[in-house]
C-alpha cells in the first residue's frame, strides 16, 4: 500500500456520515460482517422463520417494558 492509500485509510471520517473513526475501521467491519453472513448462509443449522423470530423479539421487548 502506498503512502497516499495509507493516509486515506487513516483519515478520520465524518461522524455524521459514518459510525467509524477511520476508513480502515469501516473496511475491517465490512469484511468481518461479510464473513459472518457467508458463514450463516452456509450453516447447516435449522432456519428460524421470520414470523417466529419476530414473535420472539416482540416477547423480549414486552418483557423489558
Amino acid at each position: 500500500m502506498g503512502n497516499c492509500e495509507e493516509a486515506m485509510m487513516n483519515t478520520p471520517l465524518d461522524p455524521i456520515v459514518s459510525e467509524f473513526e477511520t476508513q480502515k475501521q469501516a473496511d475491517s467491519y465490512d469484511c468481518w460482517f461479510r464473513i459472518k453472513v457467508q458463514e450463516a448462509m452456509g450453516s447447516d443449522k435449522p432456519r428460524l422463520p421470520h414470523d417466529e423470530a419476530m414473535a420472539l423479539v416482540d416477547s423480549l421487548i414486552a418483557e423489558c417494558r
